[in-house]
C-alpha cells in the first residue's frame, strides 16, 4: 500500500552518485515501513538508479524540480557554482549538503550518520518548499539553511 503525502503525491529524496546507491535503497525500505505511521509519505531513490552514470548536474536538475524533489548530496560545488545554485533554485530543487570529513569516511560510517540525522532531514523536507539549500556544518552539528551572497 502506497500512502500520500498532504498534496496527495510522495515526497522524493535523491541521493547523489557521491554517495553509494546501496544507502537510498537501504533507506527506502526502512522509510517505507515508517510511511505507514508517518503518514506522510516519503521515497528515497539513487541518482545512478533513475538516471545514468555520470549524468550532469545541469539535465538531472530540472527533471528533479519538476517533482518538487530533494537531493542529498556531498557536492558543495552545487552551492558555491553561481551557475549551478542559480539553475537549482529556478528549477525548484531542494538540496542538503552532507559534511564529509577530511580523509573521507567508510560505506558504514555515512550509513550511520544519514540514519543518526534522517528524522532531521525529514522535518527539512516536510517542513520546506523547494528550492531550499540545507548544510551540515559539521558532523553531530545541526543542519542550518544556507545561502551565498555573490
Amino acid at each position: 500500500m502506497t500512502l500520500l503525502n498532504m498534496q496527495g503525491k510522495r515526497h522524493k529524496i535523491y541521493i547523489d552518485e557521491n554517495l553509494a546507491p546501496q544507502l537510498a535503497r537501504a533507506m527506502n525500505v526502512i522509510q517505507e515501513h515508517l510511511n505507514t505511521e508517518e503518514k506522510k509519505g516519503i521515497e528515497v531513490l539513487a541518482l545512478k538508479d533513475v538516471f545514468s552514470q555520470g549524468i550532469k548536474d545541469k539535465d538531472w536538475i530540472p527533471v528533479i524540480g519538476q517533482e518538487e524533489g530533494v537531493v542529498i548530496t556531498q557536492d558543495r560545488h552545487i552551492q558555491l557554482s553561481r551557475h549551478q545554485r542559480e539553475l537549482y533554485m529556478a528549477s525548484g530543487v531542494g538540496i542538503i549538503f552532507l559534511k564529509c570529513p577530511k580523509g573521507g569516511t567508510t560505506f558504514w560510517q555515512m550509513f550511520v550518520n544519514i540514519v543518526n540525522d534522517w528524522n532531521k532531514i525529514k522535518q527539512i523536507v516536510r517542513g520546506n518548499k523547494p528550492p531550499f539549500a540545507f548544510r551540515q556544518p559539521g558532523q553531530n552539528k545541526n543542519f542550518e539553511e544556507w545561502t551565498v551572497e555573490d
